[in-house]
């Protein structure tokens, strides 16, 4: 395929492209047909239900992808006339062009234009997954740092602070305390935190927000007061787990942090060079 002419295709894609307030992508039957090569309707629709049929075998609800609308048009001096359309999600695209007629060069196109726009959606949703756990993990790091400074002007050293966050860490884990759960992921170097979900990033921080919370409004001193309260919030954030199901001992590990941090560090990089202005 020459390049004038998928330069031209491309234009024509990215034309009718809408977008909702939200800014999620879609895009109208009516207005993919001519695009894709198909001078009739008729014809057309016989793919749109070869992709229906397809989006349903892949598990997924084809009215989502699909959504059935009616839109008025003008047609002679000014009378207008309700006509029957599609809205199609960027996968339902896709799916019409993967059940389309392979012998058109739109088809063919249309094939690696919607296939390369859905990864890149997912590339984008894979890099917002990852910034949000590094956030979290910030987060908590934040909150951790003050717990130490409160607990050390209350008579806590750091070997203290370690103990307290241990059992903290036994009562959310249901009885694994810190090194428990590092032998359990199988961690040998790196702070527990790092090899974490978000759930329960997210746990252990709100979890250190209150304890830090009431070391401060009720001035609790020594080891013994402050590990007790520390405790006792775990367990609370634990028990709203527990009735959602979800058990923070049982959910997988997942990538260290800093890895993920060196990644995307390497990727802002090669943005960086990829988007310089060339003589």
């Amino acid at each position: 395929m020459e390049k004038t002419v998928v330069k031209k295709l491309k234009l024509s894609f990215d034309e009718i492209l809408h977008l909702t307030d939200e800014g999620v992508e879609y895009w109208f039957a009516r207005e993919l047909q001519p695009i894709l090569g198909y001078a009739r309707w008729e014809n057309f629709e016989i793919a749109i239900k070869r992709a229906r049929i397809s989006c349903e075998s892949a598990g997924f609800n084809a009215a989502d992808q699909f959504r059935d609308v009616t839109k008025l048009i003008e047609h002679g001096k000014g009378g207008k006339r309700e006509i029957y359309d599609i809205k199609l999600t960027r996968y339902a695209c896709y799916l019409i062009a993967q059940n389309g007629d392979p012998r058109k060069d739109e088809i063919a196109f249309a094939q690696s234009y919607f296939a390369l726009q859905t990864r890149k959606q997912e590339l984008i949703e894979e890099r917002l997954e990852l910034l949000n756990r590094i956030q979290l993990r910030e987060q908590l790091r934040t909150s951790e740092k003050r717990l130490s400074q409160n607990i050390y002007e209350r008579g806590v050293d750091d070997s203290g602070f370690a103990r307290i966050r241990s059992k903290g860490d036994k009562a959310l884990f249901g009885g694994n305390n810190t090194a428990d759960m590092k032998d359990k992921y199988g961690i040998k170097n790196g702070a527990l935190a790092d090899f974490l979900p978000p759930v329960t990033i997210a746990a252990k921080n709100l979890a250190t927000e209150i304890t830090n919370l009431n070391v401060e409004e009720k001035d609790l001193q020594g080891e013994f007061n402050i590990t007790t309260e520390h405790v006792q919030n775990n367990k609370s954030v634990r028990k709203v787990l527990g009735e959602r199901g979800i058990k923070p001992e049982s959910i997988p590990p997942q990538e260290a942090i800093k890895k993920l941090e060196r990644k995307l560090k390497s990727d802002e990089k090669k943005i960086a060079k990829e988007s310089e202005i060339k003589d």
